[in-house]
């Protein structure tokens, strides 16, 4: 397998298809943000492909997406998946080695559990946590995005202070972004994104 980036077609081709797969559409950011964080170079969208030749066209198996900022010494994973296909065999946790030996301290976000949901949604937010954890993330703070209340989760540099952490996980986000908080205190609501207002 290779992780590699994806060109313009398949950026596309992945927004169209795999990502609504993988992602509720209160946490898919409109295209035209994705490219123009790509075009200002504050974005990476990665795709895994079987080995050999590519055409440019060719979907990806999996696919992870990097939010970065010039300055700032974290990313975000903001999107990880798999296709349906090859989900549950260790590819996403290949994915994360691949990225983790970039060196790059990096957080993540992943839903937590919601008081009153049903039990299959609350039980799938745990196993994502629990995915992360065993693939060396740990849990830092809470924080809110997309209408949501997340956990945020770290691996790299353990000895940045958390203050500063959490300052560069705002300021990777766009300032309009005011569904985003981080932290977010347990009595504060997530607010919803302005794509879905």
């Amino acid at each position: 397998m290779q992780l590699r980036p994806m060109n313009e077609q398949q950026i596309r081709c992945w927004y169209r298809t795999l990502l609504p797969e993988c992602f509720a559409p209160n946490e898919r950011k409109p295209l035209a943000d994705i490219e123009r964080l790509l075009a200002e170079e504050r974005y990476e969208v990665w795709g895994l492909f079987a080995d050999g030749p590519a055409s440019p066209g060719q979907m990806p198996l999996g696919f992870a997406c990097i939010w970065k900022r010039k300055g700032i010494p974290l990313v975000l994973l903001d999107y990880l998946g798999v296709t349906a296909a090859v989900r549950n065999g260790g590819y996403g946790a290949w994915m994360l080695a691949q990225l983790k030996a970039l060196g790059r301290p990096m957080v993540c976000e992943s839903e937590l559990p919601v008081e009153g949901d049903p039990e299959g949604e609350n039980a799938i937010r745990r196993r994502r946590i629990a995915f992360y954890e065993r693939n060396g993330f740990h849990p830092a703070y809470e924080m809110a995005t997309c209408g949501l209340r997340w956990q945020a989760l770290l691996i790299g540099d353990e000895a940045e202070d958390i203050k500063d952490i959490m300052r560069w996980h705002k300021e990777l986000y766009d300032e309009t972004r005011t569904d985003v908080k981080v932290p977010l205190a347990p009595d504060e609501k997530p607010q919803p994104p302005y794509w879905m207002k």
